[in-house]
């Protein structure tokens, strides 16, 4: 071997190493999205603390606060995520808490945002509460059997935006500019006698558990929902036997993910 062969081949293989030594160091951004029903008497005494400890930790999201819980998708490195998650399920009404994760190279929030609401997801409905009556939940693994149900009417319950990103195979679309409007399309459009069985689906899984609860009180008797949302599904499900279609859209700089 030539003197300028082994100086390439030297060349080759330090710019190899480098490049894998930059791979193995460079860990992507960790995006958390979770949700919990809880009540929370004191959340606005809880809004400043929690910011603080967010901007400590350099996270970037929001997290919505309200009597009946909280809600958020937030983004930072793996430390910072699981200390986030640690300080939260340290409040004995937070111990349950799950999440789902997914990642990124880079952070998809511009800035860290605590933000006080009357609802964690507004159905604008009274008396709607998840914590003590809720469709029947279903396993990300279960669920193509209990949709490929002929009986089984299956509802997106997202908005007209993020359904045209990408839906479940035969999913209705009720054609919502926002959740709020899905009590009217329930009214309008369904009925327990005619549709008994029912699942639905949304991207984490907060805007079903509030629409089952709901369809609960309307008089429908069975109603499912995908545990943990369409996030979870393609967490779970191996593409080869999913029947998710097109992407899932999110509320963040990325704008739709097809896997997590």
């Amino acid at each position: 071997m030539t003197r300028i062969k082994q100086v390439n081949r030297l060349q080759s293989q330090i710019s190899q190493a480098i490049q894998a030594n930059q791979q193995e160091t460079i860990e992507p951004f960790v995006v958390a999205a979770f949700y919990h029903f809880t009540e929370l008497l004191d959340y606005e005494a809880m809004r400043t603390p929690l910011k603080e400890f967010c901007d400590a930790l350099k996270l970037k999201g929001t997290i919505l606060l309200a009597k009946e819980g909280i809600n958020s998708t937030i983004a930072g490195s793996r430390e910072a995520i699981d200390a986030l998650l640690a300080h939260l399920r340290s409040d004995p009404r937070l111990h349950n808490l799950e999440h789902k994760e997914s990642y990124c190279d880079g952070i998809p929030f511009q800035k860290m945002k605590v933000r006080l609401k009357k609802e964690i997801v507004t159905l604008g409905v009274p008396d709607i509460d998840p914590r003590y009556r809720v469709g029947t939940y279903v396993a990300p693994k279960d669920w193509n059997a209990l949709i490929a149900d002929p009986d089984v009417i299956v509802i997106d319950t997202r908005n007209n935006y993020e359904v045209e990103f990408g839906t479940f195979k035969g999913a209705i679309n009720p054609n919502l500019e926002t959740f709020g409007e899905f009590p009217d399309y329930v009214q309008a459009q369904l009925s327990p006698k005619k549709h008994q069985k029912v699942a639905m689906f949304c991207t984490g899984g907060i805007r079903c558990e509030k629409a089952s609860a709901y369809m609960l009180s309307q008089g429908f008797s069975e109603v499912y929902h995908l545990q943990g949302g369409i996030l979870k599904y393609i967490e779970e499900v191996p593409k080869e036997e999913s029947v998710w279609e097109g992407e899932c859209f999110v509320f963040d700089d990325r704008i739709s993910i097809d896997r997590v």
